[in-house]
Parts: C-alpha cells; structure tokens; sequence
C-alpha cells in the first residue's frame, strides 16, 4: 500500500456516532478520538451525536444520516460487545445494503496484534447503505485509534494505492440509477 502523491487529497463529510448509556460529550474520550483524527487527516467533522444503546435510537440517527447528501461516512463507537446493552451491531446491520466482512477481519487482525484473543470479544462491522459507507467500531479509544489509523485513514484516503473507498464512491449507488438487467431473475 502506498499514497500516489500525484493525486489530490480528497477530504469527505464523516460523522461520528458515540453509542452509550453514560458518555456525555465532554467525556467522549473515542468519539473525540476520531473526531480529532479525521480531521487531522483533512476530513471535515461533518456531524457529531452520542445516543444510548437503543436499537431504535441508534437506527434513526443513522438512518438520518445515511439519508444526508452532507454524510459520505458514518463511524460508530461503542455497544459492539456481548453485554445485554450491546446492540449496535443489531441497530445498524439491517440497513446495509451492502457488508463489509474484511473490515471486520482487517481489525481484527490488527486488534489481536495488540491485545490477543481478546479481539473476539468485538462485534465491529462495516457495509455500505444509500451510497453511505458505515463503520462500526468498539467503544475504547485505543480501538478507535486502531480502527483509524490502521483501516480507515488509508481507506478513505483518495490517494491509497492500489485502491481505496474514494475511488469507487461514485459508483456506489448505480444499482439504483439502472433498470433491472435484462433476463434477471433476481
């Protein structure tokens, strides 16, 4: 991987949702850690919201967003464990219309460079919805950093070689632009 520095960067709106039932935004230690990083890389803060972990509160905050021409990205944090309060993979997973499974095996692997097995104890995930990409990743700031800087920034950097998310951005919603192929069966 490498970054084409004959190409311009490309800065996206992303918006960071904080899920849980006891961060307020002062003390939103991942949210502004990824607040902090994706502008730092030249993105623009495009929204910022904590909500609890509601399943129906989650969905309709990301759903809003998904539903922004102002919204490229959406990146989650927290309720992606096995507590009983953990439900944003349940939240937000129904509204893709596209997963993301290498998301999930790409920080994992980088999570079990850092803290073992422990790595299994995250539901992270990722997919695509409405042209929309959506990350969901767990609640602690060394997670959102690992997230962040090890998948997203390259990712959602223009100038990554040999690919990135930008590049294909465009492209994301065509299915919805075009009749149906001719003799689908589907």
């Amino acid at each position: 991987m490498a970054i084409d520095e004959s190409k311009s960067f490309i800065p996206l709106n992303i918006a960071v949702l904080t899920v849980s039932d006891t961060r307020a935004l002062a003390d939103d230690k991942s949210g502004t850690t990824l607040s902090d990083r994706l502008t730092a890389a030249g993105h623009k803060l495009a929204k910022r919201e904590i909500v609890t972990d509601d399943v129906d509160k989650i969905r309709a905050v990301v759903r809003s967003w998904i539903a922004d021409p102002g919204v490229d990205v959406v990146i989650t944090t927290g309720g992606t464990g096995f507590t009983g309060r953990d439900v944003t993979p349940e939240a937000i997973e129904p509204l893709f219309e596209k997963r993301m499974d290498g998301f999930s095996i790409a920080f994992h692997m980088l999570s079990h460079a850092k803290i073992g097995t422990s790595t299994i104890q995250s539901r992270a995930t990722a997919g695509v919805a409405g042209a929309t990409y959506i990350f969901c990743l767990p609640g602690s700031p060394g997670a959102c950093r690992d997230g962040w800087d090890g998948i997203l920034a390259a990712q959602l950097d223009y100038r990554t070689r040999p690919c990135n998310f930008v590049e294909i951005m465009p492209r994301l919603d065509e299915h919805l632009r075009r009749p149906k192929a001719q003799g689908a069966t589907a």
